[in-house]
C-alpha cells in the first residue's frame, strides 16, 4: 500500500470534511478542523495529512519553537500533535505506517530538527503501545494537557 505525507492546503478541506473523528477519541485528541484553524493562526503549526493510495486515513500537527517548550528544552525538537486515525481507518496499520514515515518526511522539510517529542495521555494504553512500538521512549516525565496527565515521550532522529 502507498502511503504518503503532505502539508494540509485549503484544497483539502473537503477531505477534511469527510474524515471522521468519534467522541471517544476526542477524548485524547483536538479534531482536524479545529487544528487546522489553530494551524492557520500559528505559522509554527504545521498540519499534516496521512494518504493511502488518495485516501485521507490519519491525520496531525507539527509544531515548532514555543509548541515544544513545556515538552523539551531541545530548540530543534518538534512536537507531534492532535495524532489521529479516521474512525473507520482504525486498525489497519495507517498510525503505525505514518510514524515510520515521519522521520524522513522531518529530515527532507525540517532539516535542522533532531527529536520528535508527544504527549499521550495517561489512559490512553493502546496509543502508548503504538509509539513504543515505533521507537518512542518514554522520557519518565509528565506535563499537564487539555483533558488529563500525558506521558513525554520522544523519538531522535538520526542524522
Amino acid at each position: 500500500m502507498l502511503m504518503r505525507l503532505k502539508f494540509y492546503e485549503t484544497c483539502d478541506d473537503h477531505l477534511i470534511e469527510r474524515y471522521t473523528i468519534t467522541p471517544e477519541q476526542l477524548r485524547f485528541t483536538k479534531s482536524p478542523k479545529e487544528s487546522i484553524e489553530l494551524a492557520k493562526q500559528d505559522k509554527n503549526r504545521h498540519a499534516i495529512l496521512v494518504f493511502a493510495e488518495e485516501k485521507l486515513v490519519t491525520f496531525f500537527v507539527l509544531h515548532e519553537k514555543d509548541g515544544v517548550k513545556p515538552y523539551s528544552t531541545n530548540k530543534d525538537a518538534l512536537l507531534i500533535r492532535s495524532f489521529s486515525t479516521d474512525y473507520h481507518e482504525q486498525g489497519k496499520g495507517y498510525a503505525k505506517a505514518a510514524l515510520q514515515l515521519l522521520p524522513d518526511f522531518v529530515q527532507e522539510h525540517f532539516p535542522h530538527i533532531n527529536e520528535l517529542v508527544l504527549g499521550v495521555n495517561v489512559p490512553n494504553i493502546s496509543a502508548q503501545a503504538l509509539y513504543t512500538k515505533c521507537g518512542f521512549v518514554d522520557e519518565g516525565r509528565q506535563v499537564l494537557g487539555f483533558n488529563d496527565e500525558l506521558i513525554v515521550m520522544s523519538y531522535d532522529i538520526e542524522r
